[in-house]
C-alpha cells in the first residue's frame, strides 16, 4: 500500500513537471532562429583607434579626393544587398539608418572645399535626395491637349552608384611609415532628364565625417565569399583598402579638379600619375 502511494506521488509530480515544461519548450520552438547559433558579437565591436600622430612628426602630406564606382566588380560589396537582410545591408542603407538614429552627422556638400561646415537634419537629407520634375504630356483622348504633370521620385539606396572619399596621405617620421587616413565620405546621385532620360551630371548629397562613422561601419557586415562565419565589416574594407577608385582631385594651387584640365584618357593617365607619385614617395625616402 505504501509503495502504491509513492508510485502515485511520483507519477503526479512527473505529470506536473511535464505540464510546466511543455509551454516553455513550445515557446522556444515557436521562435525560429535563422542559423544554428545566436549572433551577438556583430553589435559589440569597437573600432580600433588610430595611432596618435603629432604635427612635428609629419614630414609630408597631401590631400586626395577619390571616386568609388559601385558598378566596378571589386566595389560591389558597397552596393549589395539590394534588400536589407538581418545582419547585412548595403553601405548607403547603413549610412541612412545611422543618420536617422542620430549616430552620425551629415554636412552640406555645397562647399567648394568639401569642409564639414553646415550640419543637415534628417528631413533635409531626405528632401535633398528626393527629386521633383515637371513632365509635359499629351492627353490620349480628344482634344489631345497638352498638360503638365509633377513626378516625385523618392529616395532609393540603389540610386547611389558612386561614393566620393576625401583622404590625407602623410609620412610619419617617428614610425617611418607612409599612411592614409580617410576624412570624409560623400554619396553621389546621378541626375537624368525625366523627359529624354539624358544624363545631366552628378549631384553630391552630403558629407559624413569618417572618424565619427567608424563605430557604425565596424558593426556593419560585408559579405565574405569565402567564409560566412567570418565576415568583414565596412571599416575593414576601408582600412585595408579593399576597393578600387579613381583620383579626381589632388590639393593644388588652383584648387581645381583633374576634369578641369584633362579629359578622357588624359584624365585617367593623370589620375594614375598622382597615384604612382604617392606609391613611390615612401621608397624614395630610403634611397641614400
Amino acid at each position: 500500500m505504501r509503495n502504491m502511494k509513492k508510485t502515485l506521488c511520483l507519477l503526479t509530480l512527473t505529470t506536473l513537471f511535464s505540464l510546466l515544461c511543455i509551454p516553455a519548450i513550445a515557446q522556444y520552438v515557436e521562435t525560429p532562429r535563422d542559423g544554428f547559433y545566436d549572433r551577438t558579437t556583430y553589435t559589440e565591436r569597437q573600432a580600433i583607434p588610430y595611432v596618435y600622430v603629432k604635427e612635428a612628426d609629419v614630414m609630408w602630406s597631401q590631400r586626395i579626393w577619390r571616386s568609388i564606382d559601385l558598378r566596378e566588380k571589386m566595389n560591389q560589396v558597397f552596393f549589395y544587398p539590394e534588400t536589407p537582410q538581418q545582419h547585412w545591408k548595403n553601405l548607403m542603407t547603413v549610412i541612412m539608418d545611422a543618420l536617422k538614429e542620430g549616430k552620425i552627422t551629415a554636412y552640406e556638400a555645397s562647399s567648394a572645399s568639401d569642409e564639414f561646415l553646415v550640419p543637415m537634419s534628417y528631413s533635409e537629407i531626405l528632401g535633398s535626395m528626393s527629386s521633383i520634375d515637371t513632365l509635359r504630356l499629351q492627353r490620349s483622348k480628344p482634344p489631345y491637349d497638352w498638360y503638365d504633370t509633377i513626378i516625385v521620385k523618392d529616395f532609393n539606396s540603389q540610386d547611389i552608384k558612386t561614393f566620393r572619399i576625401k583622404e590625407d596621405w602623410f609620412f610619419d617620421k617617428k614610425r617611418s611609415v607612409l599612411e592614409c587616413r580617410i576624412i570624409g565620405i560623400c554619396p553621389v546621385r546621378e541626375d537624368f532628364n525625366p523627359e529624354t532620360n539624358e544624363f545631366r551630371g552628378v549631384v553630391p548629397l552630403f558629407w559624413i565625417y569618417y572618424p565619427e562613422a567608424r563605430n557604425v561601419f565596424v558593426n556593419a557586415e560585408v559579405f565574405n565569399p569565402n567564409n560566412d562565419a567570418n565576415r568583414l565589416t565596412y571599416d575593414d574594407v576601408f582600412w585595408k583598402r579593399l576597393f578600387t577608385s579613381t583620383i579626381y582631385k589632388e590639393s593644388n594651387t588652383y584648387d581645381r579638379r583633374i576634369s578641369e584640365y584633362a579629359t578622357e584618357l588624359d584624365a585617367l593617365l593623370e589620375s594614375e600619375r598622382i597615384q604612382e607619385k604617392i606609391r613611390t614617395y615612401e621608397s624614395d625616402m630610403w634611397q641614400y
